[in-house]
């Protein structure tokens, strides 16, 4: 399921991972063709560890529009949610022209083995992983921050709606 909505304060909010609704352009050859920066909070969970999962992301561009993507996942695990999360963000990104993304995420995991600080041990996690890896390289200049959960509301909330839309569909 794909669907984009503006909500009243002007945030636009896109749920799963297709790009049915995306904008194609023709990629440049001397580079991104509009860059831009933007700043994404992801956050992922499951209830049950694996069980009924999602994920959240709130992107605020440099403009100060904000976008809100999440998605629930049937059965997962908290660090695959996670990495969808981070997932989403990048393949917004790279879609968006965005050529840096500064990355938040309270998982100290994903933000260690995206860093090259930690090993991607989880054979479960490693194709995710690479993924990550490959469309960081699209959008040019991705950093990561860990941020304490406080810091980390509106992902969470966001992932935590997901969550109530996975598990209300496994009942």
């Amino acid at each position: 399921m794909d669907q984009e909505r503006t909500t009243d304060h002007g945030r636009t909010t896109h749920q799963g991972p297709s790009t049915k609704n995306s904008k194609l352009s023709q990629p440049s050859l001397f580079g991104p063709a509009s860059g831009g920066t933007a700043t994404a909070n992801i956050d992922g969970g499951s209830r049950g560890n694996p069980g009924p999962a999602g994920y959240g992301v709130r992107v605020e561009r440099e403009d100060g529009s904000v976008i809100e993507l999440k998605d629930a996942l049937t059965l997962a695990t908290n660090n695959v949610a996670e990495y969808s999360g981070l997932l989403a963000a990048l393949r917004w990104a790279v879609a968006n022209t965005v050529s840096t993304l500064h990355i938040r995420s309270d998982s100290e995991l994903l933000v260690k083995q995206m860093k090259g600080q930690y090993r991607v041990k989880n054979t479960g996690l490693q194709p995710l992983y690479e993924e990550a890896v490959g469309l960081v390289r699209q959008v040019g200049r991705v950093t990561f921050e860990h941020v304490r959960r406080e810091f980390n509301k509106d992902a969470d909330r966001l992932a935590n709606e997901a969550m109530d839309e996975a598990a209300a569909s496994s009942t």
